[in-house]
Formats: structure tokens, sequence, C-alpha cells
């Protein structure tokens, strides 16, 4: 779980390239990781270890901004 806040707080934005860097480093598609991103950040572990990133994260899901997976 870790290693998604860590990779997500490194690409804030999201462009082709954090797509390929995603399925470099973790062997799935966008889409599948941003399941796993999404899943993650409702966790109190991932509150604790990231909060400003996860609160960002919640406010934008929250707002409906949706990160697209391409």
């Amino acid at each position: 779980m870790t290693e998604l806040l860590d990779f997500e707080e490194q690409w804030a934005r999201w462009s082709g390239q954090k797509g390929d860097a995603i399925r470099a480093r973790f062997h799935v598609p966008p889409a599948r990781y941003l399941q796993l991103l999404e899943r993650a950040i409702d966790t109190r572990e991932a509150l604790e270890a990231k909060p400003m990133l996860v609160r960002r994260l919640l406010r934008q899901r929250a707002a409906g901004g949706r990160r697209q997976a391409s």
C-alpha cells in the first residue's frame, strides 16, 4: 500500500508517461492501479502514512475529480 502512495505522491498529475510507469512498476494496467489506489486511500494506515496525500485524493474523489486511466 505504501508503495502505491509513494508512487502517487511522485506522479501527482496524470500523463501518458504515468501510465507507462504504472505498467512498468506494478505490472498492472492503469485502470487496475486506480482501483487499488482507491481501496488504499480508504484505510487508516494510508491516512497515518501520508495524511496530506490521502486527504487530497479523498477530496478529489468527493468532488467527482476522477483520475483517468490511460
